[in-house]
C-alpha cells in the first residue's frame, strides 16, 4: 500500500464530525428532514466512490476509531460504515 495523503484522515474525520453533529442535534437545532437528507446525501456520495477508495476510507475510519480517546466519538466512528451503507453488516 502506498503512503496515504495526510489530508485523507482529516477530511474523513470532518465528514464524520458533521454527520455526528447532525445525528445528535435536537429538532429545535436542526430540521430533522434536512438532517436526514444531508446524511443520506453524504452516504450516497460515499457509495459512489470506486471500491479501492471505499476500502481506503474504511481503513481510515478504522484507524481513526482505534486512536479516538472520546468513547462517544469512537462508537460513532465504529458504526459509521454501517450507518452510511458502506458495509452491509455492523461489526460488533
Amino acid at each position: 500500500m502506498t503512503d496515504m495523503d495526510p489530508l485523507v484522515p482529516v477530511l474523513a474525520g470532518l465528514v464524520v464530525d458533521v454527520l455526528w453533529f447532525l445525528d445528535s442535534c435536537g429538532d429545535d437545532e436542526v430540521d430533522p428532514d434536512s438532517a436526514v437528507k444531508m446524511m443520506e446525501g453524504v452516504g450516497g456520495e460515499l457509495l459512489r466512490l470506486p471500491l479501492a477508495q471505499r476500502e481506503r476510507l474504511l481503513q481510515v475510519l478504522t484507524d481513526l476509531a482505534e486512536a479516538e480517546p472520546n468513547p462517544a466519538r469512537r462508537e460513532f466512528l465504529e458504526s459509521f460504515p454501517f450507518t452510511c451503507g458502506l458495509v452491509e453488516e455492523e461489526e460488533g
